[in-house]
């Protein structure tokens, strides 16, 4: 419980106006949420600009640090720098509820905003899709090698087919279960 309450942002105390909180996130962090097989180490440091309005409050987060990936290609460990800023507008309505993923309905007299999901939502949407070691970026996939630009098999017959395709016709025997289906599409 006391992990909980470290994100918690006490918006019914702060007047109108900018407020800077600053968050530390380690280790501990990344334990305290179930089924997170992606990230379980990191050193990361949140800057959180509170801007509260008459009618709504916008945070804007700045996470930057790095956090411990295996790598799906070899396996070995390694830290991944991470920099990027986030926001989140908190509106003033008639009750709770997310309206959409930037935008999240609080009432007047909500006394906290607990920020902890989101800023472990920020981090694990920062991450790369492929996670791949520094040693091993510059190596290219053999999948990457032969789809690149290229054909994978040229058919000649295709070519001769495109040019003449009534030749193609007369020079062999058509199954003539496959001549039954022509005549249905010739006549649609």
């Amino acid at each position: 419980m006391k992990f909980w309450k470290t994100f918690d942002i006490e918006v019914i105390k702060f007047k109108e106006g900018r407020h800077e909180i600053d968050f530390e996130i380690g280790d501990a962090f990344f334990q305290n949420f179930e089924d997170n097989e992606i990230v379980e180490k990191g050193n990361l440091a949140v800057r959180a600009i509170l801007d509260k309005g008459a009618n709504m409050i916008e945070v804007n987060f700045h996470i930057h640090g790095s956090v411990q990936l295996t790598c799906d290609r070899s396996l070995e460990v390694f830290d991944h720098p991470l920099d990027f800023p986030e926001k989140m507008i908190y509106k003033y309505g008639s009750e709770v509820k997310e309206i959409d993923e930037e935008v999240f309905m609080i009432t007047r007299d909500t006394p906290v905003i607990n920020v902890a999901q989101l800023i472990y939502e920020f981090i694990l949407l920062a991450l790369p899709l492929k996670k791949i070691h520094p040693d091993h970026r510059n190596e290219l996939d053999d999948e990457e090698l032969e789809v690149e630009g290229g054909y994978v098999y040229i058919d000649d017959e295709l070519e001769s087919e495109d040019e003449n395709p009534e030749s193609k016709e007369e020079s062999k025997p058509v199954d003539p279960r496959w001549e039954q289906l022509k005549k249905l599409k010739n006549k649609e």
